[in-house]
């Protein structure tokens, strides 16, 4: 693990991305009501609550640590791919992170509480955002 290796501007560009493309994702004339409905939730409740720093600092947080993370991992996989280091080995690494680890395991959590729907909302935003994110630490080296 090579932290010296990381472009940490990068880095920041991963995570407005994901900051931009959630907005767009969960938006209110996209998919945000049928997300929300598809967790239970009604027009009379709010998201966040009272804890929208808590909710925006943790996604803040999150997607820091998972663009740290895709650093890392599409300079090793990238590296040992025969093309190296590239946009196309970064997306494949951000679809293989997001096929093997992300959808997997979240698709257990979402079939035990009858939310199928939700996690097709929501793995989709994930898998748009790793390919994304490969994409840029896999272009700008």
């Amino acid at each position: 693990m090579d932290f010296g290796s990381i472009n940490w501007l990068a880095v920041v560009a991963c995570v407005v991305v994901s900051m931009i493309t959630g907005s767009i994702w969960f938006g209110p004339k996209t998919f945000f009501p049928i997300w929300w409905k598809a967790i239970g939730k009604t027009e009379k409740d709010t998201p966040g609550g009272d804890n929208m720093g808590l909710m925006w600092g943790g996604t803040l947080v999150a997607s820091l640590i998972q663009a740290v993370s895709m650093a890392i991992m599409v300079n090793f996989m990238g590296g040992s791919m025969s093309s190296g280091v590239s946009p196309a080995s970064g997306a494949m690494t951000g679809f293989m992170l997001w096929f093997g680890f992300t959808a997997a395991t979240s698709l257990t959590n979402k079939l035990f509480a009858g939310q199928l729907k939700a996690w097709v909302l929501e793995t989709g935003n994930h898998l748009l955002n790793l390919v994304l994110f490969g994409i840029i630490l896999g272009a700008w080296r």
